[in-house]
């Protein structure tokens, strides 16, 4: 199989944790949005990350598809229940994490003078999108309130993907995600750091030096 995208993405990186996870073997194209448009094209039309590359020939795109095959192939290890009220609450954590992190992007790419003149930065659309990216942070903070895991008192798909995008926007906009607003899920993403897949994927590389 070959992943592609950069563990910048979020949605790249979960993919990549996953794999690591359930042990499966796999390559990378570790291509950018921002300057490998048109070699990501030739995976996803849609010239988005992540895409997953079968041994097949098929390629799936969007991250929640790629991990629904990955689950399949899991067996008893998938990180996501295959049914019941347990799934339901996995899903209602991801997709928390998920629109979170998708809120960062847009107040990145707001800020990003290659994006957008300076003189056409909407701060009332930022503040928009900070309280909707502290609104998805505080429901997943009061899941965590009776344990150290977000579901079933167990590592899931849910702890996986809420560790991985608060440490992403705490990397784009470090000041949504101070650590005495969230101690909770701050808490959460120092235990999963530690976890061998999460290090293989550290942002630290995409720190300046």
């Amino acid at each position: 199989m070959l992943l592609i995208g950069r563990d910048l993405s979020p949605f790249v990186r979960r993919c990549a944790v996953t794999l690591d996870l359930y042990g499966m073997p796999y390559e990378r194209a570790e291509l950018s949005t921002a300057t490998d448009l048109e070699a990501i094209r030739q995976h996803n039309r849609l010239a988005r990350v992540p895409a997953l590359a079968l041994d097949d020939g098929e390629t799936l795109i969007d991250s929640t598809a790629i991990l629904d095959h990955l689950d399949e192939q899991a067996g008893d290890k998938r990180l996501t229940p295959a049914s019941g009220a347990e799934r339901r609450v996995v899903l209602r954590a991801v997709f928390h994490a998920m629109g979170a992190a998708e809120k960062t992007i847009l107040i990145a790419y707001e800020r990003n003078p290659a994006m957008r003149d300076e003189a056409h930065i909407s701060e009332k659309w930022i503040e928009r999108l900070s309280g909707q990216v502290r609104g998805g942070l505080a429901a997943l903070e009061a899941m965590l309130e009776n344990g150290d895991h977000l579901v079933g008192g167990r590592m899931t798909q849910a702890d996986v993907t809420t560790a991985i995008v608060y440490d992403f926007i705490g990397f784009m906009v470090p000041a949504l995600v101070e650590e005495k607003s969230f101690p909770k899920l701050a808490a959460l993403t120092a235990r999963m750091s530690e976890l061998p897949p999460m290090q293989a994927t550290s942002l630290d590389k995409y720190r300046k030096s």
